[in-house]
């Protein structure tokens, strides 16, 4: 179906990976209107037409589709839009957007960035839980639907309705990395056997699918640049850590920032994933700052502050954030620093905890015991005390 793309010889230039265009977040966000270059693993000459590669692949239906449901599961069988093919140079970087090639590779693309992402905290690769029926996941980019899912063997994409215009979810990277998370959640820590889900377990995909989306916005230089002018560096706004969404127009921050606990939230599983999701995006922020004052950056220690949500009071924070705005300029860069490394290190916390957690015997204080376990054998283990405490605080430990 797909022309096969190969290079003779596997050069370094090669091993770098194949190049893509990804737009951050939706490009109707001020800031965000063009897409940003992007590698992914897969060496150039191995990302064939579709885009498709060893893992994934990319169909693209001429006609409607109804939805994936079981019995009727992948492959596609049926007439198909031309495929996105790559240039010249074995790179995808030249499809212009508005084209339905365009699309085809932008979704390939956000898939593999997550799936990319996830694995190099892990330290190696997370097979499909569907593996023993497909070797490789297929994505469909765009349907007639309102809405997007994923499930054995497929990724499939609608549009986004509630717009005057509707736009595709196969543009908008927090929709992608949030279905891709739930499938890398299913194949690193199983599927139960039982059938019935607990509660929390499904919580956790939620909490879990949504804390993805994050690190994967984290990972576009074009984010991390506008989250720190809009703030001036200072993430720690107003009287909580989880300000940040006042400032910001980053769709997976404002989903991650709230002040409640478990015994705020029912046992729907979106709504009881939040103080969970909320206690991760606690610690990212506070890790955040203190990187910063131990490299000299900010002055605000929170470790010497019992409970950072009830005892920061306002005129310290006015204080930092005059530091901080002053010296901004100054600092950009050495601040983006703090926060890529604040950002690795709650990543390979998170997923590294994925090593600890069984499916049939599955509850939030396990999670949270794990990510405790977690940090504390790897790079951040001086921030063990931390991750406890804003487990602690949200009623998870």
């Amino acid at each position: 179906m797909f022309r096969e793309f190969d290079l003779s010889e596997d050069t370094s230039s090669q091993r770098l990976g194949t190049r893509f265009l990804v737009f951050p977040q939706p490009r109707f966000i001020p800031g965000y209107e063009k897409p940003e270059p992007v590698w992914i693993s897969t060496p150039r000459g191995r990302v064939g037409g579709g885009p498709s590669d060893h893992r994934l692949y990319v169909v693209d239906p001429l006609r409607p589709k109804e939805p994936y449901s079981a019995p009727y599961l992948p492959p596609f069988i049926g007439d198909v839009f031309p495929p996105a093919e790559p240039g010249p140079d074995g790179h995808f970087d030249e499809l212009l957007p508005g084209t339905r090639q365009f699309l085809a590779a932008h979704a390939f693309a956000s898939v593999r960035r997550v799936l990319d992402i996830c694995e190099s905290y892990m330290g190696q690769e997370v097979s499909w839980f569907f593996s023993d029926s497909y070797k490789r996941l297929e994505i469909i980019p765009l349907l007639d639907w309102d809405n997007s899912h994923s499930g054995y063997g497929f990724l499939e994409l609608g549009e986004d309705s509630s717009r005057q215009e509707p736009y595709p979810f196969a543009l908008n990277f927090d929709a992608i990395a949030h279905e891709t998370g739930h499938l890398l959640l299913l194949g690193a820590i199983g599927v139960p056997r039982h059938s019935r889900l607990s509660v929390d377990f499904l919580a956790y995909h939620e909490a879990a699918a949504d804390f993805i989306s994050l690190l994967g916005l984290l990972h576009f230089d074009t984010a991390l640049d506008h989250i720190l002018r809009r703030t001036r560096g200072n993430l720690l706004i107003s009287n909580e850590l989880d300000r940040l969404a006042e400032l910001s127009d980053e769709k997976q921050v404002r989903t991650l920032s709230h002040s409640l606990r478990i015994g705020d939230v029912g046992d729907e599983a979106h709504d009881r994933s939040r103080p969970f999701s909320g206690a991760l995006f606690d610690t990212l922020v506070e890790i955040f700052q203190l990187i910063l004052v131990e490299r000299g950056l900010a002055s605000l220690d929170t470790r010497t502050i019992r409970e950072v949500r009830l005892d920061l009071r306002q005129e310290e924070l006015d204080r930092e954030a005059v530091q901080l705005r002053e010296a901004y300029n100054a600092s950009h860069f050495a601040l983006k620093s703090a926060l890529e490394e604040a950002r690795d290190l709650v990543g390979e916390m998170f997923v590294g905890s994925w090593f600890y957690l069984d499916p049939d015997n599955f509850s939030f204080p396990m999670a949270s015991e794990a990510l405790v376990q977690a940090v504390s054998n790897r790079r951040g283990k001086r921030f063990t005390d931390r991750v406890y405490l804003n487990f602690a605080w949200r009623g998870l430990l």
